[in-house]
């Protein structure tokens, strides 16, 4: 068959590709398809997160520091979940009125007890805002890898079949050359996205992080002036 031939009768789009190449490239390609898919719904889902996020945070803060009743914003507050700061300032509550209600003489130790829960309370939140990122990180670091080996697969394949047909022109190589390295293009597709949204993702992590932990020290700072009253 003449060379010009074979490329005509070779669908060279990327459905095309597809269809054609070997099944373990096939299999490959689904994997990454589906990793991909996977990242951006776990990046729309973060991007909701942290809006929803800083704006309860923001709410609370507002709230916090226009002067209302700490009991009264704790008694509005404890009766309903909470994400972020608002489950930071409950935690701290609850200890402070544990204390209190329990009729103890000494407040020996309160202070360790609000900053100890507290800072599980952080923990906890920056837990809930860190699920999934190991997706994001595992796709963008092994994207690139699962693509190249369907890459060199297909070219394995590719040239088995030159030897098989003894023909070795470009018309020939190159439709199994092109399936091949489709698959480390669909690596980089699922790859790039997900190192993208792993760092910036990181990042809000990390801001809300800090934010929490500076509401935790001016709030320690309050109940240990009033603990010192009580005292």
């Amino acid at each position: 068959m003449n060379p010009a031939d074979i490329t005509a009768s070779v669908d060279m789009s990327l459905l095309g590709l597809f269809w054609q190449a070997n099944w373990v490239v096939k299999a490959v390609m689904i994997g990454l398809i589906t990793a991909s898919v996977w990242v951006w719904a776990i990046a729309i889902e973060k991007w909701f997160l942290f809006r929803r996020t800083r704006a309860a945070a923001d709410q609370f803060e507002q709230t916090f520091w226009s002067g209302q009743s700490l009991e009264e914003l704790y008694r509005t507050l404890a009766a309903r979940p909470n994400e972020s700061v608002a489950a930071l300032f409950v935690a701290a509550m609850r200890e402070w009125k544990r204390t209190f209600e329990g009729g103890a003489r000494s407040f020996a130790g309160l202070q360790q007890r609000i900053d100890r829960a507290m800072d599980v309370s952080i923990a906890r939140e920056v837990e809930r805002l860190e699920a999934k990122l190991l997706v994001l990180a595992t796709v963008g670091s092994a994207g690139p890898f699962v693509g190249l080996f369907g890459t060199v697969w297909g070219i394995m394949t590719s040239f088995q079949s030159i030897a098989a047909s003894k023909n070795t022109s470009l018309a020939v190589v190159a439709p199994g050359i092109a399936e091949a390295l489709f698959a480390t293009a669909m690596g980089l597709i699922a790859a790039i996205p997900a190192t993208i949204f792993y760092n910036k993702f990181t990042s809000e992590v990390s801001r809300q992080a800090s934010r929490l932990e500076g509401f935790a020290d001016e709030f320690s700072a309050i109940l240990s002036r009033q603990i010192d009253e009580q005292g």
